[in-house]
């Protein structure tokens, strides 16, 4: 495994031998081959990113001592690296691809490109200010002095209204700002809203909504991209199978075709004969937000025996 070396100066300072296991996967040679994807070291992101790994059946160690790991049954390489470093090693293609939430890929503003959004780590962009201050406008904001991690986003939102602030850039606790006067208002990342609330702060204007992102590099070989490729395929069959659930019944044949009509399948339900000639089994599969709606309505058919069972991955 590569390991780590002390360098304050440098986050990608690393000089090991990499040891190359055999892999079985369509014939690719991965000593020249292997897809290298930058992840969050530590943090929500970092969780999100690795069961998504794991749920795909993507074989990564867990061991925060090294750099770089390597997947025991797939071609791909996992490079631990700080957020706001991810876009800068995928657009120079120290990585191949990356997973970095959105605030921090536009901020940075790198040649990477957009692969996939991936619908987890959501939060959003925000301006706070003190819950006390009266708030007319986004005009409150005029000649103010706001302290921020993203002073590129903020920037571009203040002129593009005609609004002239001070950018007090701060990394940490930006919250906290406003409490020891070294700031007006924050503009932060906003979650559930509590860690405001605790600075007795109150959001009073979201600038952009964000998520976490797979990044590519632009320049990727041919091999790289079809890795990707099948790594995509797998993440899609997972994303597809969230809050679904598989349904079995025994319907009776007489209001069969009431049944199927309030089954919102994926194509249409699968019916299979039983031994009673009056019944037959009913499969489907059904979005959970509508599961328990159509449920009392499927026994209000005289459908019995429902068998309900979580989909773990679905090929569409």
């Amino acid at each position: 495994m590569l390991k780590k070396e002390e360098n304050k100066g440098e986050h990608l300072v690393v000089s090991a031998e990499v040891r190359i296991f055999a892999f079985d996967f369509k014939n690719i040679d991965l000593r020249k081959n292997m897809l290298r994807i930058a992840v969050q070291s530590k943090g929500r992101l970092y969780d999100d990113t690795m069961n998504l790994l794991s749920e795909a059946d993507i074989k990564v160690s867990a061991s925060k001592r090294t750099l770089l790991v390597q997947a025991s049954n797939f071609p791909l390489e996992v490079l631990y690296l700080r957020d706001d470093d991810i876009p800068q090693s995928v657009a120079s293609g120290v990585a191949d691809i990356g997973v970095v939430g959105e605030n921090e890929f536009v901020e940075r503003d790198e040649d990477a490109e957009i692969v996939s959004r991936l619908g987890f780590s959501k939060c959003r962009l925000s301006l706070a200010i003190p819950k006390e201050v009266n708030y007319p406008g986004l005009e409150w904001f005029q000649g103010k002095k706001i302290a921020t991690s993203y002073p590129g986003i903020l920037r571009k939102f203040m002129q593009s209204h005609g609004i002239d602030t001070h950018i007090h850039v701060i990394t940490g606790s930006v919250e906290i700002s406003p409490g020891i006067g070294l700031a007006d208002a924050i503009f932060d990342i906003v979650s559930s809203g509590s860690t405001l609330v605790s600075n007795n702060l109150r959001e009073v204007e979201v600038v952009m909504q964000s998520e976490a992102l797979l990044i590519g590099n632009r320049d990727m070989t041919p091999e790289k991209r079809d890795i990707l490729e099948q790594m995509l395929f797998r993440f899609k069959a997972v994303k597809d199978a969230e809050d679904k659930k598989y349904v079995r019944m025994n319907a009776p044949k007489a209001r069969l075709e009431e049944i199927i009509n309030v089954l919102p399948g994926l194509k249409s339900p699968t019916i299979i004969p039983l031994a009673d000639e009056e019944w037959c089994s009913v499969h489907t599969v059904l979005d959970e937000k509508r599961f328990w709606e159509i449920i009392g309505k499927l026994k209000e058919m005289g459908a019995q025996g429902i068998l309900v069972t979580p989909i773990e991955k679905m090929i569409l």
